[in-house]
């Protein structure tokens, strides 16, 4: 299935930024409010249903026979635009 990208921006950001995003994100979440994600000119606003796909992942790139690299953490949020009230859920996540 082909990807169409409808928002991204990457930038250092510090940790407390992070988790100011986070939080705002997840306030969002709970009041069951649109989240608008913005970046100079460029916006878009999404709607989630009331249970979407959650995924995280940890990763590590490196480059061809190297041990170490750039290390991530991704926090996805998914769902079907034409059933996006498909409420199966998978189980728990923890982060501590």
């Amino acid at each position: 299935m082909p990807e169409e990208v409808l928002f991204e921006t990457e930038s250092k950001t510090s940790r407390a930024d992070i988790a100011a995003i986070l939080r705002n994100t997840a306030d969002k979440l709970e009041a069951n409010d649109a989240i608008t994600l913005s970046s100079g000119s460029d916006s878009i606003t999404l709607d989630p249903p009331a249970s979407p796909e959650f995924e995280v992942k940890a990763e590590r790139e490196t480059a061809a026979g190297q041990t170490e690299g750039e290390l991530s953490i991704e926090f996805e949020i998914e769902w079907d635009e034409r059933d996006p009230d498909d409420t199966e859920t998978d189980g728990t996540l923890s982060i501590e």
